[in-house]
């Protein structure tokens, strides 16, 4: 069995390390003493390894670290293996000089030769890089329509996904039939919407498998699980219109390749700050909620089967370990600073680690065992950065599972001095009674409700703020002060049919009402149970009010 392995990539080039138990330097591995490499990446299997600078890329594979080729492409800012590790995708800034043509910059490479395969413009950095099926049969990539090539044959185009401008999309992993979802935004009142395909099936009225819209949607992340039969795509807006929340509003849902489709209730409002599948793809951890955050573990029916209690948690800052099938805490450890989190592949350890350019002080990484002890603790010398790292992939099956234990082993005692616990107090202030807590603590109570950071006032003064603005947009010169202010979070451009109109109208107001429900059952306010039931037709109206619109 080979060891755990990880790559660092420095402000002083790049290396490769052993993890527990052999902890150290992999001598094996030429380091590259180059400042300006700029990505780094592992063949899924972890059989080959790559990286670039500023003359190239290179390729190696990790048994003895050979040279399997060597790219000649100045300026190369990222690198990505297809599935298999046979291909690698390159992309360099996108760049036109004065009356010049565009030049190609996203290039595909067959590993073993060198030889290029293929060249595209990409002017995009996000979604960059081709996507692929695990067995490398077909290829796709973005460009406002999605592109399909088979067997890597990229002289024809075999199919195409053709609608309005498709923002991004996500093809599943796993074996044939393949799957592949795609989101579009809406434009000009109408709402965006997600679908998903099953390959190469994408024209005719039978050929959308799922389909799911919405209208507070500007872009949206996609999470297959391992067996690419179940998605969990999460939308977001910048702005959310009620002024409750900074970061905008983002909402759950889930797709299968079945049909069916759901949005993911989360009991508490807030950000989404990570979105996690379980290994056997048969249950998703979702951490949410203004702080104190929340964490539930829902099933393939969207339904809670664990709620972790309120704590200051996101993905980076609280560790914590769970055995789900107890539904017992294994650990609770603070790893200071961290913005890197990763599970090694053998499910023993875990690798943190303090990155920059997201903080450029005391970069360096830390191991820990599962049970929370630290086992290896590096920090780079002052005038070195880290800017990557990661375990090295191993092939699916390579370790067995093993009991969870929950007796921490033996570890070492961190060289950083703990935080301290206690709240800041200017010099006046000092010896003086805190007025304040930084985080209340959430009430049984309210569990579930979130914590109304506004006051009635600036409530209504933001709701009224939005409804002078909207009304002013549309027209309107006549605004009335003494209605109880409503913002109108949904609205929809009209057909020009009157029967329809009429509809949509009475459609967007009931969507208006439930919106403001929502709002008061996240303030805490007590509902009846008339008021309940409308909430549940929600979705209903989203799917009715999309079908008057549709022309």
């Amino acid at each position: 069995m080979d060891a755990l392995t990880f790559a660092l990539r420095s402000s002083k080039g790049i290396k490769l390390c052993y993890g527990p138990p052999q902890s150290g330097p992999c001598d094996a591995f030429p380091a590259v003493q180059n400042p300006n490499c700029r990505d780094m990446s592992f063949s899924s299997d972890g059989s080959s390894f790559s990286w670039c600078a500023n003359q190239g890329a290179s390729v190696v594979e990790c048994k003895n670290f050979g040279t399997l080729s060597l790219i000649n492409q100045p300026g190369i800012a990222y690198v990505k293996f297809s599935p298999k590790g046979t291909y690698l995708s390159t992309w360099t800034p996108y760049k036109v000089k004065e009356n010049q043509h565009a030049s190609c910059n996203l290039h595909i490479y067959d590993v073993k030769t060198g030889e290029c395969k293929k060249s595209f413009i990409q002017k995009k950095q996000t979604g960059w890089y081709p996507q692929w099926s695990d067995d490398e049969k077909i290829c796709a990539r973005n460009v406002n329509d999605v592109h399909f090539f088979e067997d890597a044959d990229f002289s024809t185009m075999k199919k195409k996904i053709s609608m309005q401008k498709i923002a991004n999309f996500a093809l599943a992993p796993g074996s044939a039939p393949y799957h592949v979802v795609c989101f579009v935004p809406g434009l000009r009142g109408q709402p965006s919407f997600v679908r998903m395909f099953k390959y190469p099936n994408f024209e005719g009225s039978g050929a959308i498998i799922a389909q799911r819209s919405f209208f507070k949607a500007e872009r949206t992340d996609f999470y297959w699980n391992k067996t690419g039969k179940d998605c969990i795509f999460l939308t977001s807006v910048d702005v959310d219109k009620s002024g409750m929340s900074y970061y905008g509003e983002l909402n759950l849902y889930y797709a299968s390749v079945k049909g069916e489709t759901a949005k993911i209730i989360l009991a508490k409002s807030g950000p989404v700050y990570s979105v996690q599948w379980s290994p056997d793809s048969t249950q998703f951890c979702v951490v949410f909620g203004f702080m104190p955050a929340k964490a539930t573990v829902f099933n393939l029916k969207c339904e809670p089967v664990l709620d972790f209690e309120g704590a200051p948690r996101n993905e980076v800052r609280l560790i914590e370990v769970w055995d789900l099938k107890l539904k017992k805490q294994i650990s609770n450890f603070k790893s200071q600073d961290s913005t890197v989190i990763q599970w090694s592949y053998d499910g023993e350890y875990i690798l943190t680690a303090t990155t920059s350019p997201r903080l450029r002080i005391g970069n360096g990484y830390r191991i820990w065992h599962y049970t929370g002890s630290l086992l290896a603790e590096v920090f780079l010398p002052s005038n070195e950065e880290l800017y990557d790292i990661k375990w090295k992939p191993v092939p699916e099956g390579a370790y067995s599972v093993k009991p969870t234990t929950f007796t921490p082993v033996a570890g070492i005692k961190s060289a950083l001095p703990e935080a301290s616990k206690q709240v800041y107090r200017p010099p006046g202030a000092q010896g003086k009674q805190s007025t304040f807590k930084l985080h209340d603590e959430e009430s049984k109570k309210n569990e579930t409700a979130a914590p109304n950071t506004l006051t009635k006032y600036q409530r209504k003064h933001l709701a009224r703020k939005a409804r002078k603005e909207q009304e002013k947009s549309a027209g309107s010169t006549e605004i009335s002060e003494k209605s109880e202010p409503v913002e109108m979070a949904y609205t929809a451009e009209l057909t020009g049919d009157p029967e329809k109109d009429k509809k949509i109208r009475n459609i967007v107001k009931k969507l208006n009402q439930i919106d403001k429900l929502k709002q008061d059952q996240a303030a805490g306010k007590p509902l009846q149970p008339s008021q309940l039931e409308k909430m549940q037709k929600f979705d209903q109206l989203e799917a009715e009010l999309e079908s008057l619109q549709i022309k």
